[in-house]
């Protein structure tokens, strides 16, 4: 490519795996050979992309990093033939200290490595733990064009080292390599972010971002370029593996999704990537007939296929036959095979072990939570045997507030919705029926009041506020950090603040034992929020 052309950059969107150092490397010689064919002389890949983001404590194995270094040097010798300089994000040992880097790769060897200087200590990110600082911003001319280099946080703030030592450097573009974890909103809050920072520093400013599931985090992608104005130049797709190639003079921008195709994208995407990477052929789920399970099997079916999916129909003597009857239709309408297994007889056999042991005392939540154990041990024979996957049910709003039941509905292997507040399972799932000919769950199903059936005539409010009411106080409480006061002089009545907070904060322990779940919201459960469970600082 003669130097008076203008600049093709490839920013690299790729789905990496955690700990593949291998398949990643070869997924990296893959995209840059086809990045190079379409013309790309400057190559990027996100954050961490030879090891996998986020790596945890692989990174303080000796023999990870050994390996992330041999192939590092490998994979620079087998891009030596593309002519190209490749940017590619990984974990550099220094010495006693470890770096997450971007290495520039040119004519077959790491000319040099910037080191990410501003490293997230909050949320889901930890990485003071494992990486030093590094102390110096890089420029790099490809062209005749000036690069100023960063990873993910170093933008994040106006006016950095990073940001004000590229400018002062000359650059005339800022690369920022990302990992940046997914919640509702994310892409249009990183486009204000990096508008900010294009006018700030007058210059053009490209994002190259990770996307995929990780466990609990998703990543979507939608690398983008904006020009010195702010404006947006190029975007990619969300959710999507792209090559997004451009030039300063132009570029295509990608439509963005609306707010409820973009979480259920999400939920898709993690779902999918949870199976594939680790290793699952096929995923079950109990159909109660209602919304939650409903919704998640719609999620499995999109993310995986009908073929891969079973659901397991446990009826009780509580269960109504309105209720069997949705489960075996949404069964019917996604095509999913539906196994029918009642519960009526272990339910008996139970109440024969324990009877004297619970002589002289009145039924109550014991024996409720009976029927939903006895469920989850039929869901777990089913997935030792067949080593199915067996994915949780439950939305965010019930893991809140301790309405599920610990060796019963939170039995399983990955909570799909556990991060979806109910107020907003009830919308994906009008959303998805929208998006269908022949809308995959009955109307019945999301006009009825929501219940767990584990008693006769029982419904969801009988033991909380009702949902529409719950979850603007859970948002504030749990996603905020709003307290007690805070709360009530927002309008919220202060009986129903106090019994919200009291539920939420005796169920941390119960929350400690869930599966891993999808993150939608700013502040999940788990790797965002960390409680002690011994705790007696009220609201």
């Amino acid at each position: 490519m003669p130097d008076s052309a203008p600049l093709r950059t490839a920013l690299c969107q790729v789905n990496t795996t955690v700990g593949d150092i291998d398949g990643n490397a070869a997924l990296i010689l893959q995209r840059a050979r086809e990045a190079r064919e379409a013309g790309a002389a400057a190559i990027a890949f996100p954050e961490l992309t030879l090891t996998g983001y986020p790596p945890e404590d692989l990174l303080l194995k000796e023999h990870f990093l050994a390996a992330t270094e041999r192939s590092m040097a490998e994979l620079a010798g087998e891009l030596e033939s593309i002519d190209a300089v490749c940017l590619i994000g990984f974990a550099e040992r220094d010495g006693e200290n470890v770096f997450n880097s971007l290495a520039v790769v040119r004519d077959g060897v790491v000319t040099r490595a910037y080191r990410k200087m501003l490293l997230p200590n909050y949320g889901v990110f930890d990485e003071r733990r494992y990486f030093a600082a590094g102390e110096d911003p890089a420029v790099i001319e490809v062209q005749g064009v000036r690069i100023g280099l960063t990873i993910c946080e170093d933008v994040w703030e106006r006016h950095s080292g990073p940001l004000s030592g590229a400018e002062r450097g000359g650059a005339s573009l800022i690369l920022n390599v990302s990992a940046s974890p997914y919640h509702a909103g994310k892409g249009e809050q990183r486009r204000e972010m990096l508008a900010g920072r294009a006018r700030d520093h007058g210059l053009h400013v490209a994002l190259c971002s990770l996307v995929g599931g990780q466990d609990e985090l998703v990543f979507d992608g939608q690398s983008m370029v904006l020009d010195p104005r702010g404006e947006l130049l190029a975007r990619a797709a969300q959710f999507e593996e792209e090559i997004l190639l451009f030039d300063l003079e132009s570029g295509a921008i990608a439509p963005a999704l609306g707010r409820h195709a973009e979480v259920y994208a999400a939920l898709r995407l993690g779902v999918r990537d949870y199976v594939r990477k680790n290793g699952f052929e096929r995923v079950m789920l109990g159909l109660s007939g209602g919304i939650d399970s409903a919704l998640t099997a719609c999620v499995a079916v999109d993310a995986l296929g009908a073929e891969r999916v079973s659901g397991v129909v446990m009826p009780s003597p509580h269960s109504s036959k309105e209720t069997q009857r949705d489960a075996h239709e949404i069964a019917r309408r996604l095509g999913v095979d539906a196994l029918d297994l009642p519960i009526d007889s272990v339910m008996r056999a139970y109440s024969e072990v324990l009877a004297r042991s619970l002589a002289g005392t009145k039924p109550d939540v014991t024996e409720e939570n009976i029927q939903a154990r006895i469920r989850g041990n039929l869901v777990m024979a089913l997935s030792n045997k067949f080593g199915w996957l067996p994915l949780t049910t439950g939305n965010k709003s019930e893991y809140s507030v301790g309405y599920t039941t610990l060796y019963g509905d939170m039995a399983g292997g990955f909570a799909v919705l556990k991060d979806v507040p109910k107020t907003l399972v009830f919308e994906l799932a009008r959303w998805r029926n929208e998006q269908a000919c022949e809308p995959p769950i009955p109307e019945d199903v999301i006009d009825r009041p929501p219940s767990a059936e584990l008693r006769p005539d029982q419904s969801d409010q009988d033991s909380l506020p009702p949902y529409e009411v719950l979850d603007p106080i859970l948002e504030a409480y749990v996603e905020r950090d709003h307290g007690r006061e805070e709360l009530i002089e927002r309008g919220f009545d202060a009986a129903t603040v106090d019994r919200v907070i009291a539920l939420v904060d005796r169920a941390e322990y119960k929350r400690r034992q869930a599966p891993p779940g999808i993150k939608i919201t700013p502040r999940a459960f788990g790797r965002d929020r960390r409680l002690p469970i011994t705790n007696r600082f009220g609201g």
